[in-house]
């Protein structure tokens, strides 16, 4: 019961002390406001993360520093939330990695096909050495990359028959993002792939000029894509991560002690957006299942994988050292 105490004590004491440290820190800290901006709903992951961030950077600058959200592209979509950043217009946001690769080209690696077999594997890179580096870089195009959040895994939909192996896809007319790695995965697995903007698909599918689609299980959900699509395969063929990110001009602007709290904050809330998506994925597979949806869990993954090497061959060039150092850490 004595060490018992003692520990308790010293316990007390430090966080005394901690919270000393705390105060002082910002007492003289001028107050200022952030605007954090997102292009999804307040649903969506990407808010979850928003908000988390935004409770813990206000509790432990003890006000001082503000945040204020911005949902629903109310601040324009993601490029102009980018360029906006640059020059200090935009202070800060959660993209998705996507546009983010339009200014630094290298953080399309993590887009490459089976790059990732699961997301903790993809976690371990992105919070690791590699994925900090990254983060690092994106100084050279005046940006502060702070932490990776997540758009997830995307899985494929159709409404012709269940897929399990690249066989099956052959033929299939899917709707893929307007982007040349999405194009060539989806014709190297043998489908007539459509790049086409998302609104557009919805039409399609409803129409049936395409067959299929592929996204994160969120969006296959929250679109109600089982009243045109029959079939999914948890193909998880690609892992789109997201980033919290600011402007270099705001950032520079931060006192260390802010900057400090602020890097922490981004990559709690990323971790704790991860955990939602984790949990409402497995919520919104079961409603999809009794919505009617068949769904196919395990596909022949080395079968898919096999399949598109030739996208690796025609890409992983452009990456430099980056792609074979992801590939020894999955190791």
């Amino acid at each position: 019961m004595k060490g018992f105490s003692r520990s308790t004590l010293a316990l007390a004491v430090s966080l005394a002390m901690t919270a000393g440290a705390n105060a002082s820190e910002f007492a003289d800290v001028d107050p200022v406001t952030l605007r954090l901006a997102h292009v999804v709903n307040e649903q969506d992951g990407f808010h979850i993360a928003a908000e988390k961030f935004e409770e813990l950077v206000e509790e432990r600058t003890e006000g001082k520093v503000d945040i204020e959200l911005y949902p629903n592209a109310s601040l324009g979509d993601e490029r102009t939330l980018l360029e906006g950043m640059q020059i200090g217009t935009v202070d800060m946001g959660v993209i998705t990695n996507g546009p983010v690769a339009n200014f630094l080209e290298e953080m399309a690696v993590f887009e490459l096909p089976f790059l990732f077999p699961s997301p903790e594997a993809a976690y371990e890179v992105l919070d690791g050495p590699i994925g900090q580096e990254l983060l690092d870089r994106l100084a050279e195009v005046n940006l502060k990359g702070l932490a990776y959040a997540e758009r997830g895994f995307r899985n494929l939909t159709n409404s012709e028959r269940p897929v399990e192996t690249p066989a099956d896809i052959d033929g299939l007319r899917i709707r893929v993002m307007e982007n040349p790695v999405y194009v060539d995965t989806f014709r190297e697995l043998g489908a007539n792939a459509v790049p086409m903007a998302w609104t557009e698909a919805l039409t399609a599918m409803q129409q049936g000029t395409i067959d299929g689609q592929e996204n994160p299980v969120n969006v296959i959900h929250s679109f109600k894509l089982y009243e045109t699509q029959d079939h999914m395969t948890l193909s998880r063929h690609t892992y789109a991560p997201a980033l919290f990110v600011m402007g270099m001009p705001v950032w520079n602007t931060l006192p260390e002690a802010a900057q400090a709290v602020i890097e922490q904050a981004a990559q709690e809330a990323a971790e704790h957006e991860r955990q939602v998506n984790a949990e409402m994925e497995a919520e919104q597979l079961a409603e999809l299942r009794e919505a009617g949806m068949q769904i196919v869990e395990e596909p022949d993954i080395a079968a898919f994988q096999e399949a598109v090497a030739p996208v690796y061959e025609k890409y992983g060039e452009q990456f430099g050292d980056t792609l074979p150092r992801i590939q020894e850490a999955l190791e």
